[in-house]
């Protein structure tokens, strides 16, 4: 696996922190290396992060960056989605229903990587006919 290094012209150290414009709100987003490389996204290491400026009337967002603790959060979420999975009681059996379950099939309407927005879409009407 290659290291990501700082888009800054002639530096050559290691990426740190992801910048991001949010152009519409005139804002710009420092924030964790991001985990795949986007386009039209900065990866800055500490040094330019640190000397960061923007344009005047502009807001700057710097979230935290703790790897350690983001990893060890995820890990946890993914501990407790098996978890919650291989309990047998707490899942419906085959063809019972559930009202707390969406009804229909899902609409993609926002994509970001491989993270996917979806909408439930109305249930179709069951067919009149006898």
């Amino acid at each position: 696996m290659t290291v990501r290094t700082c888009s800054r012209p002639a530096c050559r150290k290691p990426a740190v922190y992801t910048l991001t414009y949010v152009y519409r709100d005139s804002t710009a987003v420092l924030g964790p290396l991001a985990a795949y490389v986007e386009p039209h996204c900065y990866d800055l290491c500490e040094k330019h992060a640190a000397r960061l400026t923007v344009p005047r009337g502009w807001d700057v967002v710097r979230l935290p960056i703790d790897p350690a603790k983001e990893r060890a959060d995820d890990l946890e979420a993914l501990a407790n989605v098996v978890r919650d999975v291989g309990r047998p009681g707490d899942r419906p059996r085959p063809g019972q229903r559930t009202d707390t379950e969406p009804v229909g099939q899902g609409i993609e309407v926002g994509r970001r990587g491989h993270l996917r927005v979806l909408r439930s879409a109305p249930a179709t009407p069951a067919d009149p006919r006898p």
